[in-house]
Order: C-alpha cells, then structure tokens, then sequence
C-alpha cells in the first residue's frame, strides 16, 4: 500500500489543542504546513485558511484574536514534499476554492495570495492539492467538486485571486490615486479578457476586508506596498461609501450574486449608474465603462435617463452616463475598452479622450490576456483577422487553445455539444442577424439555416448560467463580460468579405439589432460596431472557439487563416449479422449474442451452441473464447455508449477494474434502463487494510451520461455477491 503524500489532522484551536502541536513531527521541526481554522457561532461557520513554518507560534497569535478566538478546530494539512513554496501555493488554492465553495464565510484577506512557480508544481502538487480537497470533502469541510467549482461565477469573479506582476502594478497606481490630491479619476485601459472585472473586485475587497493583512518577511515588496496603501486608505476613508457600477443589466445580476457570497461585500453595492448617482460618493468603479450610455437609441430607458439628468442639473441632450459618475463621485476607476463599445447608444470615445487627457487622469494598462489559453497571440490574431492585417498564408496555431472553422453549422453544434458534456460552460453565439421573433412567441425559431432552426437566448439576464442555456443561442447583449471554456460563433449574413477590394463588408438589411443601427448615417460607423461586437465574442472561449460563417466569401476568407474542419460525411453503420448456426464455429469466425436485457442467467449456465444468437466480427476484429457481445439500452452511459448500442465484451476480466467499464451482475441491481439484475456501468471501490490485505470496502456503479435522473448504485457489501461479468471493450 503506496504511503500517503499528505496528511490531515485535526486539533482543537485552544491552548491544550496547541500544546498539543508538539506532538506533531512537522510543527516540532518548523516544517512548512497549511492550516484550516473553522467553528464560530454565527449560523454560517467561519474559516480562516493560513501556511506557516512555525504553525504553534502562530496559533497562540490566532488564539489573542478576538474574531478567530471564537473557531474551534483546526485542520493541520502537512507533507514531506511540502516547501515554502508548495505551502503557500496550496495555502493560496485552499482560499480560492473555499471560499467558492460556500461552506463557510472566509475571514481571510485577498493580499498574499501566491502564484508561485517552482520545482514539480504541476507534476505533484497540483495532484496532492486535488487530494486534499477530495479529503475535505469527505470530512464535510468542502462540498462541491473542482470541475464544478471551476465554472461557477463565484470562482470566477472571487477577489481571492493571485495578481500578475502588471494586475499588481494597476492596483498600486489605483490605489495611489486615490490617496493623492493630484488624480480624480483612473482609467485602466485593457482588452476583452485582460482581467479588468477581476481587478475592481479585487479592488473591492482589499478596501473594504476587516482582516488585518499580515505580511512575513517571505513576501515581496509589491505585497508591502499595497498593505501600507490599503492601510493608508482606510485611515483617510474609515467608513468609505463606494458602490460598483455595471452597465449590463445582465452582467449586473452575475455580480450581484458573486458579492453575496463574498465576505465584506455586499450586493447592493453593484449598481446600475442611475442607482449609484443618487448620493455623492467617496469612489465609483465603472467595469465595462465602454457601455455608459447616452441619449441615442434608448428606447424604454429616455424617462429614466432625463429624469436622472434633471435631479443632476445636466443637458439630457449633450451629457452621458459618465458625465454623472464624474458628478457624483470624489474618485472615479473607470475600467475601458474602446474596442468593446458595440452601439450608438454607447458614450462617445471622444469623452473618453478628453478625460484621458486631463491633468487630474491617471492611465494604467492591462495588456496581457488571462482569459484565452491563447493569450495575447490569439487576441492579437482576432484583431488583426477582422481587420485584415494578416499575411498571406498565416494559419492560427497554438498547443493550448482551439480554433476552426466549420464547413457545416451541425456538425459545430455537435462539436459544442460534446465541449457542454466535457466541460460545461460551452455555448452557441451570434451576430444580431435574425429578429428576436422568439421573444413574445416561445413557438417559432429565430434563427433558420439549412436545415437547423435555432432560438435566441430564452431571457436576457444571466442567461450564461440558465438552464438549457446550451441548446440555445446568445448575442453580444447577453455575453459581454463574462466568460466560457467553448464559444461557437455563427457568423450571420450581416457580414461578409469583398475578394476584390479584400475587406470585410457589412450588409445593414441582414443587421437586426434595431437600437445598434438607429441614427447611424455613415456605414463606416456601423460597421465598426459590428467588428466590435464579434471581436468581443470571439474572446469569450478559455479553451477555444469554434465559428461557422453563413456567408460564402467570408467562410473562403476565413479558411485562409484557420484550421477548416470538413463537413462530416454522414456513414451507414454496419451491424454484423446473425450467422446461420450451419455455418457457426464458435469463436473461431463467431461470438455469441447474449440477451442480458432478460436477465436469462445465459452468462454463468453451460448452453448448446444451438441456444445462443452467433455473430461474425467486423473486419478487423478477431473471435476468441473471452469475447462476447450484447445490446445496451437507455441512458445511464451515453456519453460513451449510446442507447441501443451493439457492444463488445471481455468475459471475466482480470487485474483491477477501477475507472473501467464493466457489466455486472447482483440480486439487490435493479438497473433504471431495463429493470434487471444486469448492468452497464463504470466500477470503483473503495478498499481497506484488513490484517496486510487489502479488501474492498463498497462498490459504486457510476453512470456516464448528461441525462437527467441517473445515479450511482452503491453496493455497500463489499461486492461479495457482486459477479463482474464483462469489460467493455467497444461500439461494435
């Protein structure tokens, strides 16, 4: 039995608890370790997530701590393959995840959170971290898994993250901002993907945590820094009255939920800007500030658009959305991209430039991508791709980030299909190039190309994260700012390529966003909003993005820089044939069809060659004594086998069978397919040490499906009347 790479320990946090740290091989030797601190006695339990090299000395601090004197238990994580480095790595992935996790509210600060490289990070560490928290877990610290974790909006948006060298830089000079007398406003300018929404929760967070920030000789002085700012702030603003300004509607709602779950942060602090300009305030932070509006195009919103300029004494006629931020604000962080404003109805670029270029501006960049696996060369190669500025012949290439081209729009829904069963997150987005038919009649499609017929998103808020949300299709209005591991574009008859001039062309008749082309006059204008709009889609995807182009010369000018997938040529499958038992020679050109949906015991009983169906292999496949095959209904495993497959079996197969699909057979099954005692489904067990051997524990049966209403079959008997009739093999 291989040992442990790690252990969990549990001690009670007060002082016979710490005494009793001296017991511990790795607090006695000053070893590095990681510490998780619960209890409390509010109604959601409290936890505070520390790393330290002398863990009993920094107990009896925690201890004289009125806030984290009131937890009672401490979990002591340690390793022998634990360094300062790994310590503080695993500290810093504990923070994140917990507090994502939601099963208790963080007392931890957002400073110091590490993101260090070092020796064998990926090979073991990242591993002994998965450990831990499956360790969690199961002891009831932790509840959701990482992959979960992962894609939620709380993960996402949580200001326990580690900055980059340039993020850290941002902060410092937003902060210094603040504190000067010299600089109102702060304009971070950074493209789709750079961490601009990241950055203002962050921001959030630091000003607003009552955790003391405590900073050891270890740190580097960018850490320093920001603590000696964020003290510094809180000094000069000890009851700040900040709030968060989104301009979406649909993103405003994400937020709201992500500062519900994050402690010191609230969401009524996430405003719209006519919420946030009722009261003069200490500091605004604008994220997406490309989308203040103005008096063009607002539809429903001009009652409430003047009213707000009316109680602010303003021009409706010539002041936006940014003109009352900078009102009703001593202190404005105005996060921006002048590539992702996507309508008329958007404050004009000219404000912008003219705030740039006051004395009392402060400009700070974000030029690295953190979004794209394909960092900053795919953001680059998006833009200079719909500009067409690349050279003949270059193809977009990148180990870690996918792109192509689709010949045929179902086979990239397929492909989609199968990223949402990977990886969740996975969703079909388009240019503004079909009416919203579907809006007032859930009946009738929107969008009808070839033979598939498509609706817009069913709501227009937080749709990223409704259900069903995959077999849908969203648009710039219900995707900017947020995030997706797969993003399939389809790229509507609005825009097209001219071969003769080599130019991208926008067809306005094809263009439906009513409130995107109302008041524009020169078409130049029209379609740099559309460039827009689609560079800020195309940078939706971490892991990749998959496009389908409706018009012609635009697929053939596309094809020229991205890997083209060809339409998937549709293919008979063949099913062997039941032999005539005259011509039957059993396991030499045959195997036998086995009927387990019947639960007929053909398995395990002696029978004539005359009882049991023969079938010949494909070419290919050769017979042998062991093989057999058998029909698989329903659900429980479609993502591998689908329903009514032809399979492949292995009889009595040897050696482990964990991870390995397999079909069993046990009196107490009653499989949610077919009823019987037989089924099909992934093995695991759990095993203990009994007197130097091992034997299994329970066996779980898990299926593999992205159907609703399966779940495990735990047989809790160690398995002893569990038969493992067959490994699967294949789809015959």
């Amino acid at each position: 039995m291989s040992k442990p790479e790690f252990k969990i320990e549990k001690y009670s946090f007060c002082e016979k608890g710490i005494s009793d740290l001296q017991s511990n091989h790795f607090a006695k030797n000053l070893w590095p370790v990681v510490y998780l601190l619960s209890g409390g006695k509010n109604k959601k339990k409290q936890a505070y997530i520390g790393e330290s090299t002398n863990v009993t000395s920094r107990m009896n601090t925690h201890l004289s701590n009125d806030v984290k004197a009131e937890l009672n238990t401490l979990q002591l994580i340690s390793s022998e393959k634990f360094n300062k480095s790994a310590a503080l790595d695993i500290e810093s992935s504990l923070i994140r995840y917990l507090a994502a996790d939601g099963q208790f509210d963080l007392l931890n600060s957002n400073l110091g959170i590490a993101n260090h490289n070092y020796y064998q990070k990926k090979e073991v560490y990242e591993n002994i971290f998965e450990g831990v928290w499956d360790e969690l877990r199961a002891k009831g610290l932790a509840k959701h898994s990482l992959p979960a974790l992962n894609n939620s909006d709380i993960f996402k948006y949580s200001p326990y993250k580690s900055l980059s060298l340039e993020q850290e830089q941002g902060v410092i000079n937003i902060l210094r901002c603040l504190l000067d007398t010299e600089h109102n406003t702060v304009i971070a300018e950074g493209g789709a993907g750079t961490g601009k929404t990241i950055l203002a929760i962050y921001l959030f967070k630091l000003l607003l945590s009552d955790e003391p920030i405590y900073v050891d000789e270890t740190e580097d002085s960018s850490t320093s820094i920001l603590k000696s700012l964020v003290d510094r702030f809180k000094q000069q603003y000890p009851n700040p009255k900040i709030a968060l300004v989104i301009p979406m509607s649909s993103f405003r709602g994400t937020l709201k939920k992500a500062f519900r779950n994050i402690r010191g942060l609230n969401p009524k602090m996430v405003m719209s800007p006519s919420e946030a300009v009722k009261e003069k305030l200490d500091l605004i932070v604008v994220d997406e500030s490309h989308r203040l509006r103005r008096r063009v195009n607002l539809g429903a919103y001009f009652g409430g658009f003047d009213k707000t300029c009316e109680s602010l004494g303003l021009d409706k006629h010539t002041c936006s959305e940014l003109d009352w931020v900078l009102l009703q604000s001593h202190k404005q962080v105005l996060f921006y991209d002048e590539m992702q404003s996507i309508k008329p109805s958007d404050a004009k670029h000219e404000d912008f430039y003219k705030l740039k270029r006051s004395p009392q501006t402060k400009i700070t960049e974000l030029k690295s991508q953190f979004r794209s696996r394909g960092g900053n060369q795919y953001s680059d190669f998006v833009n200079n791709l719909l500009n067409v500025n690349l050279k003949a012949g270059t193809v977009f290439n990148h180990k870690k980030y996918e792109l192509t081209l689709y010949e045929s729009l179902p086979d990239m829904i397929t492909a989609m299909q199968q990223c949402e069963r990977q990886y969740g997150l996975s969703r079909l987005v388009a240019g503004f190039a079909w009416p919203w038919a579907s809006k007032n009649d859930k009946t009738v499609y929107d969008i009808n190309i070839g033979d598939i017929s498509l609706q817009w998103n069913s709501t227009a808020t937080d749709w990223i994260n409704k259900k069903d949300a995959q077999n849908e299709v969203g648009c710039i209005h219900t995707t900017q700012g947020y995030d997706l591991n797969y993003t399939g574009v389809i790229l509507g008859p609005e825009i097209s390529f001219d071969p003769i001039k080599k130019e991208i062309v926008i067809i306005e008749k094809n263009y439906f966003d009513k409130n995107g082309k109302q008041s524009i006059k020169d078409p130049a204008e029209l379609k740099s909003y559309i460039i827009n709009i689609y560079k800020t889609i195309l940078l939706r995807g971490i892991r990749g993005t998959y496009l389908y182009a409706c018009d012609p010369e635009l697929r053939h000018y596309l094809s020229q820089h991205i890997k083209v997938v060809e339409q998937a040529k549709p293919q008979e499958r063949v099913t062997p044939e039941i032999m005539p038992i005259e011509l039957v020679k059993p396991f030499v050109n045959a195997i036998p069809l086995y009927d387990f949906k019947a639960a007929a015991g053909g398995f395990s009983e002696q029978q004539s060659i005359e009882d049991i169906e023969w079938i010949a292999l494909l070419e290919g496949q050769q017979p042998s004594q062991d093989l057999f095959a058998c029909y698989v209904v329903g659900e429980s495993m479609n993502k591998i086998i689908p329903d009514g497959s032809l399979c492949l079996f292995k009889a009595n197969p040897g050696g482990s069978r964990n991870g390995k699909i397999v079909l069993v057979q046990h009196r107490n099954i009653e499989d949610p397919d077919h009823g019987g005692t037989y089924t099909v489904k992934m093995y695991s067990s759990e095993k203990i040490e009994e007197d130097g051997v091992l034997v299994n524990q329970r066996i779980v049966l898990k299926p593999e499906t992205n159907a609703d209403g399966y779940s495990p079959i735990v047989i809790e008997d160690g398995g002893g009347e569990l038969v493992v009739v067959g490994e699967f093999l294949s789809v015959i």
